[in-house]
């Protein structure tokens, strides 16, 4: 059994809680044990993971925030400065299921979070399982 943090950018929270449950669910069913932290903004999460991942007491992590195109340029900027970070960290050798969505429209958000549609809180964390069992075998 292994420990995995969840690390959420709580912006729309019902489709929050749809991809946390998505991930949740996937890591029960595995068998593994999973906390929930919750940071400011997408762009945050990569540092948060960073920090928590200095401490040891998690085995490996899911990103999960939800990035909706307004009518700014700080769309582009988000996500794909969080999904750099969390790039970065991953080639550092840590195991992250990336669940940050970035979409055009809540519609689209929400078959994305829903488990019963897209699931991407649960492919999430399947991912970042996966990387731990790479890490684990290889490294």
């Amino acid at each position: 059994m292994a420990r995995f943090l969840i690390v959420e950018a709580r912006f729309y929270d019902h489709l929050n809680d749809m991809l946390i449950d998505g991930a949740r669910s996937a890591l029960a069913a595995a068998g593994h044990d999973s906390g929930v932290l919750t940071v400011p903004g997408a762009l945050e999460i990569p540092g948060a993971i960073s920090i928590v991942a200095e401490s040891s007491q998690y085995d490996g992590f899911v990103a999960i925030g939800v990035v909706i195109r307004g009518e700014t340029y700080h769309f582009e900027i988000v996500a794909g400065e969080s999904a750099r970070g969390l790039m970065a960290l991953t080639m550092d050798g840590l195991p992250i299921g990336n669940g940050i969505i970035t979409v055009e429209s809540e519609d689209q958000a929400l078959a994305r979070a829903d488990k019963t549609r897209k699931d991407k809180g649960g492919e999430a964390a399947k991912a970042a399982m996966a990387m731990l069992d790479l890490q684990t075998k290889y490294a």
